[in-house]
């Protein structure tokens, strides 16, 4: 079998041509669009695999140049773009399947299979056949049953469009794309009744059943005939049985293919091992780029043609990062990728935001990889979240967090692409905002219909926007909870988790750190989580509130200098609220005069720690806090 494969990242393309080779498949490689199209159409391939971000001819269009100049080989787009609106155009373009990066790679082998196994679809015969419906594309004439049909120019080209691409979806966007000349300006509604119309003078014609099947919120496409929904079951039968008795009958050839298969697994895990450490060579180099990006970003002199370089060498970082067992890098790729679009370069705070996810991505490549058996592994289920949100960046955000939780991130940047992501796979939870920049369709008619039609999935509702009417809202129509997104996206998380771990076993104490060093909430973090903390940090003393009425912690440890706050008005604060007047509070401080310590203890402090802080004393302090508390507890409940 012979592939093409079009990927303009070296690492990506040497990755996946070696583990093509491992398969035995013989694999030719372009790096960009217009070789790709010089090749396909030069060569008889088995199969294309197609990046979508490819220079001088994209993916998508050289799918649609392809199919248009008749090439009927499969195509798969390999592509880090994700969303529902990109796999349908991918789709409507022309291709057979669409495999996201990061990729698992036997799963993409697994895929390739599949498609090669469809085999070269065979050139249609002169006439164009469906039930007893006969078309002649010479004549144009349309015959069902021996009776000839009357149809419209548009109403012939819907049904010839349907009856050449047999198992393509096509949206109305692009059916007007094909049918409609270029000077002709009808809205969608024009390819609607043109349908009905089509539908109308085959059902007259006698045709039962209906030849054009709507595909809810993707558009159109020919429907199988019910003795072809039997062939495929009786072939997929056969194929079952032959596999059976084969195993049977095999033997010791048996054993032979199952060691080939461990050679192959074996040759993936030495390529992926090897391909890795030029991967984090290559890092550094990416990063000199991002650098001189970001620098010459602050002093407003960053050129359009350096922002494009570091935008491509962040994309290339989503696939490869991914694919090599660093998935967590994969998310912080994409969040910069986005950063350095055009759109978004010039914001306020952007340099700021790269720099932070390049910290990050630093750090993740300063970690060991996960182990290089997960790359060919079989996914591990996690709980998905579904993110109802048209804010990218804020759901890059929220992506990069949900590693730590387990969770897996699904996001929709309107309603009716949440409609069709809950129609494919229902989610664990979801996550919603109310508003959306790109429509007028309100999140709220979307939590009323999601209460009314699926119940048992919690949704929680987080918004830019604190007005109390919301609030009131979404309470009425039984929202699991309401967040503001000022709340750092660990903690939107972990108020996710705790709605989802409601019927679970009791949590273990839930401790708060409020302090604006973000360096010191890391290391409080890694010293508390050892002995069984569940700890949320917070370095905005802003949002204080918000983030204390969602974690309900049972200890509170604050600084005692903040902007904008400090730790003792926080105390007095919490002291003043007949809720949280019993929660413990200790303050961490790097001042010992007497006078600030009376300030604590007066505002309501139950113990206080120095900094530099040591470990032992901190946890001595903590547990005995902590046993205080549950001790008058117990003989609360004793009195009663």
């Amino acid at each position: 079998m012979k592939i093409l494969l079009v990927e303009d990242d070296t690492i990506t393309a040497n990755l996946l041509t070696r583990s093509l080779n491992a398969h035995n498949y013989n694999v030719n490689t372009a790096a960009d669009g217009e070789t790709a199209l010089q090749l396909a159409e030069a060569y008889d391939y088995d199969l294309i695999v197609l990046d979508v971000m490819i220079p001088k001819l994209d993916g998508i269009s050289l799918c649609r140049e392809l199919r248009s100049s008749g090439c009927q080989m499969p195509i798969l787009l390999l592509t880090a773009l994700d969303s529902s609106s990109d796999r349908v155009q991918g789709l409507e373009a022309g291709a057979d399947d669409y495999v996201v990066k990061p990729f698992n790679i036997e799963e993409l082998m697994a895929r390739i299979r599949a498609l090669l196994r469809r085999g070269k679809a065979a050139l249609s015969s002169t006439n164009l056949t469906w039930e007893k419906l006969q078309v002649n594309p010479d004549t144009t004439e349309v015959i069902y049953a021996e009776k000839v049909l009357h149809l419209t120019p548009k109403e012939y080209n819907l049904l010839e469009l349907f009856l050449r691409n047999p198992r393509r979806i096509f949206s109305r966007s692009a059916i007007l794309d094909r049918i409609w000349s270029a000077g002709e300006f009808p809205q969608e509604e024009a390819v609607t009744a043109h349908i009905k119309g089509l539908r109308h003078k085959l059902k007259a014609a006698g045709m039962s059943v209906d030849l054009v099947e709507t595909v809810y919120g993707l558009g159109y496409r020919l429907k199988s005939l019910p003795e072809e929904i039997e062939s495929q079951k009786v072939d997929r039968e056969t194929a079952e049985t032959a596999k059976s008795e084969e195993t049977l009958s095999a033997g010791s050839s048996g054993q032979i293919r199952e060691l080939n298969k461990d050679d192959q697994r074996l040759k993936v895990l030495s390529v992926v091992a090897e391909i890795r450490a030029k991967l984090r060579a290559n890092f550094i180099e990416k990063m000199a780029v991002f650098d001189r990006a970001i620098a010459l970003l602050k002093t407003g002199t960053l050129d359009d043609e350096l922002r494009r370089e570091a935008q491509e060498q962040a994309h290339k970082l989503v696939g490869s990062l991914g694919t090599l067992g660093l998935p967590k890098g994969s998310v912080v790729a994409r969040a910069i990728e986005h950063l350095f679009k055009a759109q978004n370069i010039s914001k306020p705070g952007t340099a700021e935001q790269i720099e932070e996810f390049l910290h990050l991505l630093a750090q993740i490549f300063d970690r060991p990889p996960e182990p290089e058996s997960d790359l060919v592994a079989e996914v591990s289920e996690q709980r998905r979240i579904l993110i109802v949100d048209d804010d990218t960046v804020g759901s890059d955000r929220l992506k990069i967090a949900a590693s730590g939780f387990g969770f897996e991130i699904e996001v929709a940047n309107s309603a009716q692409a949440a409609r069709i992501a809950i129609s494919q796979q229902l989610p664990d939870a979801i996550l919603l905002d109310l508003t959306f920049s790109r429509t007028q369709e309100n999140g709220l008619t979307l939590l009323a219909e999601l209460r009314g039609e699926k119940p048992e999935i919690p949704v929680m509702v987080f918004s830019g926007h604190n007005q109390l009417s919301d609030r009131i809202e979404v309470a009425r129509l039984g929202a699991s909870g309401f967040l503001h997104k000022s709340i750092p996206p660990a903690d939107i998380l972990k108020a996710v988790a705790q709605v989802l771990d409601q019927t679970g076993s009791a949590a273990e104490a839930k401790v708060m750190v409020v302090d604006d060093d973000v360096h010191l909430l890391a290391a409080l973090k890694m010293i508390l989580q050892p002995w069984g903390f569940q700890v949320t940090t917070l370095d905005r003393p802003e949002n204080f509130w918000e983030v204390l009425e969602i974690t309900c912690p049972d200890l509170l440890i604050l600084d005692v200098e903040m902007p904008g706050y400090s730790g003792i008005e926080l105390c007095l604060t919490v002291r003043n609220d007949v809720r949280w007047s019993k929660l413990p509070v200790l303050f961490l401080t790097a001042h010992s005069e007497s006078e600030t310590v009376r300030q604590m203890f007066v505002a309501g402090a139950d113990d206080y720690v120095n900094k530099p802080i040591v470990e032992p004393e901190l946890i001595a302090r903590l547990l005995n806090r902590l046993e205080r508390t549950q001790l008058r507890h117990r003989l609360a409940l004793t009195q009663r």
